[in-house]
Parts: structure tokens; sequence; C-alpha cells
């Protein structure tokens, strides 16, 4: 339901976001790339291309810093806004994702996890999450990780009503490194690991 309403919401600026980028260079409107699911399954994530077609291997484009030069002028603003993410709407109508939970990522950093990263995979993907809010692309993989399982461990309707809230700031305003949700989910992740 969440999906769908938003969907309709957001028809105009995703119809509009969608001829800017194809006017930017008359290539292909969305981007799409193989993720990681709910307990590794993978499945094809859609978003609005922000960069120019290329052939580069994902590690050679991974953690896009605004001004990278195979970001088109879009690119860059609808990357600032988030505006890229929205086409995984219709991934969490599929099934696929959630609108809370962590960050999908590629198979092959999947592939390299350790038994507790790995719990990230316990609930499906989301739009947004614990981590996004507190820090997103500004913290380390190890430390997404970390408030994933983190979340995974504590999460509720509050909980996720925060998330959601906290989202709207982190859209408007940018991301940024919160110490203290990062040093609880470390303390976290440390006993954990000692239990195991």
């Amino acid at each position: 339901m969440g999906a769908s309403v938003c969907l309709l919401l957001a028809s105009p600026l995703l119809l509009v976001t969608a001829v800017s980028i194809y006017l930017t260079d008359f290539g292909p409107v969305l981007y799409l790339q193989e993720r990681s699911g709910l307990f590794g399954r993978s499945f094809i994530v859609f978003k609005f291309r922000s960069m120019r077609v290329n052939t580069l291997a994902y590690d050679d484009v991974t953690e896009i810093r605004s001004g990278h030069p195979l970001v088109t002028p879009v690119g860059n603003l609808i990357r600032r806004f988030k505006i890229d993410e929205l086409p995984q709407m219709i991934n969490v109508l599929r099934g696929d994702m959630s609108l809370i939970g962590p960050r999908p990522t590629i198979p092959e950093q999947v592939e390299s996890y350790t038994p507790f990263q790995r719990r990230r995979l316990e609930i499906r993907p989301g739009l947004t999450g614990w981590a996004q809010i507190n820090g997103g692309v500004e913290i380390t993989w190890p430390e997404r990780i970390m408030l994933d399982v983190w979340y995974i461990d504590h999460r509720s309707a509050w909980l996720d009503v925060l998330i959601l809230i906290r989202t709207f700031s982190v859209v408007l305003l940018g991301e940024h490194s919160h110490p203290g949700p990062l040093k609880q989910a470390i303390g976290h992740a440390r006993r954990q690991q000692a239990a195991s």
C-alpha cells in the first residue's frame, strides 16, 4: 500500500525525471542491476540512470560522489535528493524489497560476508534504513552493516516511523554520520560476535 501511494503521488516527478534523463544523452532512462535480497536471493533492482552509459566494473564506479565525471548534470540532482531510488517502489510492489530495511547490495559483496554480516540478509532490503539515516555513504560498509544488524535485532513499528521521518531530513539536508547510533551498533556487534 505504501509503495502504491508513493508511486501515485510521485508520478509527475517520475515522468519529469525520465524525460530529463533521456534528453541529457538519449540513453536508457532506467539502470538495472542484480542485487542480493532476502536470504541472499538475487533480484533486479530498478534505479533512474544518473551516470553516462559505461562498461566499467561495479568496483570502479561504486560510492560515486558529487562531481564525478561520469555523473550527468541531471544525475547529480537526482542523486542528491535520492530521486534516482524512486523506481525501487516497483521492487517493493514485486516483493523484492520493503520500504525499510538494509540497502540491497551486489552478490559479489555478499559472497565475502562473514557469518555476522550475513545477518543483514535476514529481512527484505529496503528503500531506506537505519544505516542510511545514520551516515549512509559517509560511513564505511562494515559500519553500515553493523547498523543494519542492530536494526534487525531492535526493529519495531516506532523505530520504522522514526526512520521514515528522518529519511526526509536526509533527503533535504544530505547524509551525515551520527556517532551515537554507530557506537551503539559497534557495541552490539561485538557482543553478538563474542557470543557466537
